[in-house]
């Protein structure tokens, strides 16, 4: 799940083709349906992006009661209306009536802890919870931006590799050479350097120990003369989201378990590197869809589609990740430049789940 802000934002506004009352706001390449002849092209807003979750007085202002997602009706979420895909709220709060929309989008300032919306947190299955330890040696996964949101992430024609991203849940494992130890976590619980102590119930050390991954993580290490070694990936399966790609999580045989990337600390310094190389024949790796120059017309359309996974196409496809072919620093992001694509099906499909 990509980090939550909530900005002003310069808009472009374009024509609704099947609604007279409504309009499309365009925020990098999102775009939000809107009340038509509310907004300008070049008038700026704030923006709240999916998953954000809204406190009750903000609801009502925006006359959204009832009509967000979740039990409690409070979460942003993409819909189509009217046959368009809106993503996010674009909007003009009370609470910002004396500020400088324009200014302020300039400025990047966050307006989230102001207007009182968090980030939606999904629930933890009983299966993917579990008795905690601190972990400082962890080394963690990273939060991946949307690129239809941070579009100028990737330059045009620069060398890129797109990768299907799978809908399970991460997995998070760190094998450390000192004390020849193994930390195992999730996406959630490693962002706070926590790591789920060894149990046979727990899903992800059921697909470590399914998988070998604890010794493939431990020879990598060798070979790399690393002092750490971070191999992520993801576990999925029927029972641990509603896409399963043929496999299934409640059977260990049966669970399904593919690598998505690897870090490695040598020499003092943490690097990403490419798993497909390191790891081909030792466990199995996410798809790759593509490798070649960088065209957001080109990752949009690998984005949607079916599933390669199962070799079955048996439903539809999340969307890709897209990383550089040589992994290098991203100012657009602040850090390791990485972005994803979601395909617009897998968002707006029924009965979805989301758990972490």
């Amino acid at each position: 799940m990509s980090t939550l802000r909530v900005t002003a934002e310069v808009l472009t506004v374009h024509e609704h083709p099947d609604a007279d009352a409504l309009e499309l706001a365009q925020v990098g390449l999102y775009r939000a349906v809107v009340a038509k002849g509310g907004y300008r092209t070049g008038e700026a807003a704030v923006y709240i992006p999916e998953q954000a979750v809204l406190p009750a007085d903000l609801i009502e202002e925006l006359g959204l009661t009832g009509r967000l997602a979740g039990g409690a009706a409070n979460r942003v979420k993409a819909v189509r209306l009217r046959g368009e895909l809106s993503q996010g709220i674009v909007c003009r709060p009370k609470a910002l009536a004396g500020v400088d929309l324009a200014q302020a989008a300039q400025d990047g300032t966050d307006f989230a802890a102001l207007l009182g919306i968090t980030k939606w947190v999904p629930p933890v299955p009983p299966t993917m919870d579990g008795e905690v330890e601190s972990a400082p040696e962890l080394l963690p996964w990273v939060d991946i931006e949307n690129i239809q949101r941070y579009p100028d992430v990737f330059a045009p024609g620069e060398p890129v590799v797109l990768t299907e991203k799978l809908h399970g849940s991460a997995c998070l494992v760190t094998y450390v050479a000192d004390d020849d130890r193994v930390y195992v976590s999730s996406k959630g619980f490693g962002a706070k350097s926590l790591a789920l102590k060894e149990d046979a119930r727990n899903l992800y050390w059921r697909a470590v120990r399914a998988h070998g991954v604890a010794g493939a993580a431990a020879r990598l290490a060798r070979r790399l003369g690393a002092r750490r070694v971070g191999i992520f990936g993801e576990v999925y399966g029927a029972g641990v989201q509603d896409l399963a790609y043929g496999a299934d999580g409640r059977r260990d045989h049966a669970l399904g378990y593919a690598v998505f990337d690897v870090s490695a600390e040598i020499d003092g310094s943490v690097r990403w590197l490419d798993a497909a190389t390191l790891l081909d024949g030792e466990l199995p790796l996410v798809p790759r869809l593509y490798e070649g120059p960088f065209a957001i017309e080109r990752v949009l359309e690998w984005a949607s589609g079916r599933e390669t996974v199962s070799g079955r196409g048996l439903h539809l496809r999340e969307g890709v990740v897209v990383r550089p072919a040589r992994e290098r620093y991203s100012p657009v992001t602040g850090g390791l430049a990485i972005a994803k694509a979601v395909s617009p099906a897998y968002l707006t499909r029924k009965g979805g789940t989301e758990f972490e």
